[in-house]
């Protein structure tokens, strides 16, 4: 008589749910894992502990700072933010300042009447629903007026620590140029960016990129000749192979962006 074969936990496990037994696909770049460390490495030396220039107290004029920089420079919200934060810097203040009163301090920024709309809902929203305190989580960030993915982004890892990853215009260019994590949107960016990215740099690596895209590798005219990887970059675009000399950058030249 034949005896059946009995079939292995694992094997039972695979059939049941064949996924399972795939591989991740591979993600699309063009640098292997040792030149993607090596870069971080290089960005982590010119800014060991890089900042965002957006101006905030608390977690609440952070959100509503990152929420006015939509299709604006970090510049120009801060010059306008300066004073509005010194009089509304918490729901409640910004309820009891009012739209039409918002409006007269956001005026310089772009969208300012939608923004101002915007503002004055999340902050309503988050007395009515969140106790008037920011939430942690993108889940319930994305939920209030304004609040797309990428500003529950800047937000969670800027206010709460939470490494992710935000893909802004630089970061979005950056990832293309440089064939780093090529996608056609944001969000695909974003997945491919956290999926290639070394875990020990990840927190940091948002505005390593963000200002590497500001102050190096900028839209129109990238100055190759001040890049830290110009030797490691595979962009078709570079017109420079020796990388800039490698050492952190003063603490000035943070905030000096014109705008771009």
């Amino acid at each position: 008589m034949t005896v059946a074969k009995k079939r292995s936990s694992t094997q039972t496990l695979k059939k049941s749910n064949p996924a399972s037994a795939r591989k991740p696909a591979r993600v699309k770049t063009a640098y292997s894992k040792d030149e993607l460390t090596e870069i971080f490495r290089r960005f982590s030396i010119q800014r060991p502990e890089p900042k965002g220039e957006l101006e905030h107290t608390n977690p609440f004029t952070l959100l509503v700072a990152v929420a006015l920089s939509a299709q604006a420079t970090d510049v120009g919200v801060n010059r306008a933010t300066r004073a509005l934060f010194k009089v509304a810097d918490t729901p409640e203040k910004m309820l009891a300042l009012g739209e039409e009163e918002l409006i007269g301090y956001i005026k310089t920024i772009g969208l300012y009447r939608n923004k101002a709309k915007n503002v004055i809902a999340l902050s309503q929203m988050l007395i009515d629903n969140f106790g008037g305190e920011v939430p942690k989580t993108r889940e319930e960030l994305v939920t209030l007026p304004g609040v797309g993915r990428k500003t529950a982004n800047v937000v969670m890892s800027m206010a709460f620590g939470v490494p992710t990853l935000a893909v802004d215009t630089h970061v979005f260019r950056i990832a293309n140029r440089l064939c780093l994590a090529p996608g056609k949107t944001p969000d695909e960016v974003e997945d491919r960016l956290i999926r290639i990215i070394p875990e020990q740099y990840l927190f940091h690596a948002h505005h390593w990129l963000i200002l590497h895209g500001r102050y190096c590798c900028k839209a129109r005219k990238p100055e190759c000749e001040r890049c830290v990887i110009a030797d490691i970059c595979k962009s078709p675009e570079k017109t420079f192979d020796i990388p800039a000399p490698l050492v952190e950058l003063p603490a000035q030249l943070f905030g000096a962006a014109s705008g771009e």
